[in-house]
């Protein structure tokens, strides 16, 4: 079984990544929080628009791949009014989607220093 969410959650971050990418969203890095004791998730996708339009795009983006790639909805979802922060809970995998003033700001990476991370280049 633990294969089976292994290759799930594989593949919705995949499509997340790609979601976001699509949309040009900024800075996207995956950590890997399996490893990391006490951890809310497996994985945090973190990324950044320049506009609340963009991070409103970033994340109709991600709701559409992950129900296109990974047959996935979000189990909660938090911030879509105010475009600041938007949360993204699909439960194993949580997505950060931060408008670039907040994202400096709050330094979720930071906080998760012992995660292993990937950084994902910006899409031209």
């Amino acid at each position: 079984m633990k294969n089976t969410k292994g290759a799930t959650s594989t593949r919705l971050v995949d499509a997340i990544v790609k979601g976001i990418q699509e949309v040009k969203g900024k800075d996207i890095v995956h950590l890997d929080l399996r490893d990391v004791p006490n951890t809310v998730s497996d994985h945090f996708i973190i990324c950044h628009g320049d506009s609340a339009t963009q991070v409103e795009a970033i994340m109709r983006s991600v709701l559409d791949h992950a129900r296109k790639e990974a047959d996935e909805k979000p189990w909660q979802t938090e911030g879509e009014r105010n475009a600041e922060w938007i949360l993204l809970d699909f439960v194993d995998v949580v997505v950060h989607i931060f408008h670039r003033d907040k994202r400096a700001y709050y330094a979720l990476e930071d906080l998760w220093g012992d995660a292993a991370r990937k950084v994902y280049e910006n899409v031209a």
